[in-house]
């Protein structure tokens, strides 16, 4: 049975449940035992959030993080050269003066949870369109300002819950300096690439280890979970804690539908032919091989995700099952005060109009972004932080400050490919006389426009940028670097845009959405799970296999599965460090296994706990019927994909050694 998120009572299983509200009695009822608060806290002390997307835990008492080898992937990128390609080799510090910088990444520690949601909806009453959004703003902006003065340590953010019926102010111990330890082989931890990516069963090796810093220091954190390198029993309960990006479970029809006939089908053309045109620049050159290859990895997990996404919307069954939800709660909720569906309808439709122009005037490069970020970080910081956009208040500002300033590579073809690709699917979706089109083009080619952008910025230099970022505003103004010349062009219609959406679609979904959650709570009572917001959240399930077409898909495999699977051919070629090893390797250790846990991207890295409070694995996957848990969840085919422990222990003591490393895990 599909259960529907928000609107019926969660099954067994069901949920990414915040830590201010874990489901205890239904955990005791699934399974006769439930974590008390000491277990909650310990472990919710001991969970990472990356600012990268992904999750992680400390796994020692000297900062060590366990997460996955795809969520350190741009790490070893920005750290590789021509002649010591990390990525393709992996990465074993022996020493902690060997440990490597990671550009832009920031682990952060969630330290309080406190519900805001009076104060801000207080602050929204009798409004509506831009004003409300902009009230709603310059309340958080104040409740993140006066929670965390010391922004060199802490990050407040306020997170809206239930589509704006609740607003939950999350405080986070932050470090800034993260640096890589342990990382294996790229084929390690791709092996099988695309074909097995979303499937199961799997041989992957998607685990590295980073360490926190501070003041040059290894952090010595609050807590951290034991590492535990044993196989997981069949049918064992198991926890994973991590911050799930994003879910539409709590979507309307109206938005369903318009994810599936506008947003989901734009993005899977678009990332089709940006994949195309990727591919055939790589081909016939090693060195853009391994420059593209990190940015064709990242496409291609993100282009398989909107392609499940939009078969699960496809589904009949699948989206009748929705469709009941939501007739169910409608036929519970009192609309003589105003129909919220038919409010989100109407909004829906406004952005229908919007969409594409909002969408594809953003261009795509990272050089692009520099600009766009340093050109708005200017004219915002002028403004007071109450009427600030909420990515450059003063909380948010630290994290985009170290995002747009810490060195990493830039390669001018990649930019150029990215940035040509956009502006021609710009010119595609808005046609060729379109405003917005002349706007972006004027009388060029998006590859002519691309390629003297490109060609004349200075944006890759860092110090360049520093210059930019900290001479404000009139810095920028005086630049005649192209590229900031050219986001200053955009910026106003940019601008334009976001204030249409503002106050035709996002203002009148966060009335709405109160009124929806109003509307929850009334029918089916407060233990209800919002959607993901890549914020920390637990979910329950236990290790378990499935029945797929007639057959039973095991619970887990094991390293000797990976000599099977191996055709000589990528993605199927073995790792070098598995080939050199082969008869050293323990075959019957546990590699990847499966359990019921209810996850969705940005839950990578996520720590897969013991009953015990122990870690066991790390969740780096899920199963081909997991995309459609972006709108709901399925118990009996809904999969996470975990490498265990006992993996990455065979991994650090014999195929890629680290013996101080397996020290530091046996003391923590």
């Amino acid at each position: 049975m599909l259960a529907i998120a928000g609107t019926t009572p969660a099954a067994a299983e069901e949920g990414m449940w915040t830590f201010d509200n874990f489901p205890e009695a239904q955990v005791r009822e699934a399974y006769g035992w439930a974590p008390d608060q000491a277990w909650l806290d310990h472990t919710r002390q001991a969970a990472v959030r990356l600012t990268g997307g992904c999750s992680a835990s400390f796994v020692s008492p000297q900062g060590l993080i366990l997460t996955n080898h795809h969520c350190v992937a741009s790490c070893l990128f920005d750290n590789s050269t021509a002649a010591a390609d990390l990525l393709d080799a992996g990465f074993i510090a022996g020493r902690r003066e060997d440990e490597v910088a990671c550009p832009g990444q920031q682990a952060e520690v969630v330290t309080g949870i406190t519900d805001v949601t009076g104060r801000v909806r207080t602050a929204l009453e009798g409004l509506g369109g831009e004003a409300l959004t902009r009230a709603r703003d310059a309340a958080i902006a104040a409740i993140e300002d006066e929670n965390c003065t010391d922004r060199a340590t802490t990050r407040c953010q306020v997170v809206t819950l239930f589509g704006g019926g609740q607003y939950k102010l999350y405080t986070y111990r932050k470090y800034s300096d993260v640096r890589l330890v342990w990382a294996p082989e790229d084929r390690a931890a791709t092996f099988g690439g695309d074909p097995d990516n979303f499937n199961f069963p799997r041989y992957s090796m998607d685990a590295s280890f980073l360490r926190a810093y501070e003041n040059g220091q290894p952090v010595q954190p609050a807590a951290h979970l034991k590492w535990n390198p044993r196989a997981p029993q069949e049918g064992e309960p198991t926890f994973v804690v991590g911050n799930p990006g994003s879910t539409s479970r709590l979507y309307t029809q109206s938005q369903l539908a318009f994810e599936r006939e506008v947003a989901l089908p734009a993005s899977v053309t678009s990332f089709s032919e940006l994949r195309g045109r990727l591919i055939a620049a790589m081909q016939g050159s090693e060195e853009r091989a391994r420059e593209g290859l990190d940015l064709l990895n990242g496409i291609e997990n993100s282009l398989k995700v909107y392609i499940g996404r939009q078969r699960a919307l496809n589904d009949p069954a699948f989206t009748a099952r929705l469709a009941s939800a939501e007739t169910d709660l409608r036929g519970r909720t009192d609309v003589t005060a105003g129909d919220p569906w038919e409010q989100v309808s109407e909004a829906v439709g406004a952005y229908r109009t919007l969409y594409l122009p909002y969408r594809y005037t953003q261009p795509s490069a990272d050089l692009y972004a520099y600009a766009h970020d340093l050109v708005m970080a200017a004219q915002e910081r002028a403004k007071p932080n109450a009427e600030r956009l909420p990515a450059y208040s003063d909380s948010a500002l630290p994290l985009l400050e170290k995002e747009v300033l810490d060195e990493r590579p830039i390669y001018p073809w990649l930019e150029e490919l990215r940035l040509s690709w956009s502006l021609s699917k710009a010119r595609e979706y808005l046609g060729v006389d379109d405003a917005d089109t002349r706007l972006l083009l004027g009388r060029e080619s998006p590859e002519q426009l691309a390629a003297r952008l490109v060609a004349g910025t200075k944006l890759a230099d860092p110090a360049y940028r520093r210059q930019l970022w900290e001479g404000g505003l009139a810095a920028i103004q005086a630049s005649d670097d192209p590229l900031i010349r050219y986001a200053l062009q955009l910026e106003p219609r940019q601008r334009e845009l976001q204030q249409q959406v503002d106050a035709q679609y996002r203002g009148p979904l966060a009335a709405a959405g109160a009124k929806l959650t109003d509307a929850r709570f009334a029918a089916y009572g407060d233990s209800q799970y919002p959607d993901a917001t890549f914020t920390l959240r637990i979910s329950y399930g236990k290790v378990a296999g499935w029945e797929e077409r007639g057959t039973t898909v095991p619970f887990a495999t094991n390293l000797g599965g990976t000599f099977d699977r191996a055709t000589g051919s990528a993605p199927f070629d073995l790792a070098r460090g598995f080939a050199a090893r082969e008869n050293e390797i323990d075959r019957d250790a546990t590699y990847d296994f499966v359990t019921t846990n209810d996850i969705i991207g940005g839950n990578s890295g996520s720590p897969v706990i013991d009953r015990a409070g122990t870690v066991i694995g790390a969740a780096f996957d899920g199963n081909i019927h997991s995309l459609g848990g972006n709108y709901g969840y399925d118990p009996a085919l809904n999969r996470t994909v975990v490498v265990s422990t006992e993996a990455v222990q065979e991994a650090l003591e014999t195929i890629y050694p680290a013996p101080a490393l397996v020290r530091e895990l046996a003391g923590g």
